[in-house]
């Protein structure tokens, strides 16, 4: 499934592109990376609870959710149909869905264990104020990824997409290469893992 969003302020947000589901055999050569390498990063943090900002439609929710048993998890998103149908596909006892922004999140400091972001900062129209949301209410760590770039772009480009707007994915108002994402996390703690599976930068980061 795959769903295109709007926030109330304009913003665009969802995914344009079903790659977890896709067929395509390089794509889903990258995503196999993709999620050994997050995989990696998960158990590093081995969290009890998890808060997921803009979890989709809930396939990596879901699949953390089952690892671990009776661990809280929480997954936020906008209201769009088919996120809301992907949650229905995908639940689980300890799993919960909310229907939110990421600008103020409605949880207690040091609620979680980690908070993660997958693929959702380069959406937010406020990077900074979103991380640090997150930061204050996990207690441990942070795990995140985004598109590398200016790679991403060139790779879109590259395939004949979006070159009106320069190879920029419909939607991406924030860009980043590997050492500037390091450095807008190393603001909120300590960068302790960096994992480049082509073509992202996905970063665990102790609090």
């Amino acid at each position: 499934m795959s769903g295109v969003t709007v926030s109330k302020d304009g913003v665009v947000t969802g995914n344009t592109y079903d790659k977890y589901g896709s067929s395509n055999p390089v794509v889903r050569r990258l995503m196999a990376g993709f999620e050994r390498r997050l995989d990696e990063l998960f158990a590093l943090a081995a969290p009890s609870s998890v808060l997921d900002v803009g979890c989709g439609e809930g396939v990596l929710v879901h699949r953390w959710a089952t690892r671990l048993g009776t661990g809280r998890v929480v997954g936020i998103d906008l209201e769009e149909e088919s996120i809301q149908a992907g949650w229905r596909e995908h639940r689980a006892p300890n799993l919960e869905y909310r229907v939110m922004e990421a600008q103020n999140l409605p949880f207690g400091e040091n609620e979680f264990e980690l908070a993660s972001a997958i693929e959702v900062l380069e959406h937010v129209p406020d990077p900074e104020h979103t991380v640090s949301e997150m930061a204050r209410c996990a207690a441990r760590h942070l795990l995140v990824s985004v598109p590398r770039e200016p790679l991403w772009r060139m790779l879109n480009m590259a395939r004949g997409a979006y070159w009106p707007a320069l190879g920029n994915t419909p939607g991406h108002l924030n860009h980043w290469s590997r050492r500037a994402f390091v450095e807008l996390l190393s603001r909120h703690g300590e960068v302790v893992e960096v994992r480049s599976p082509f073509p992202w930068t996905m970063l665990l980061v102790r609090l």
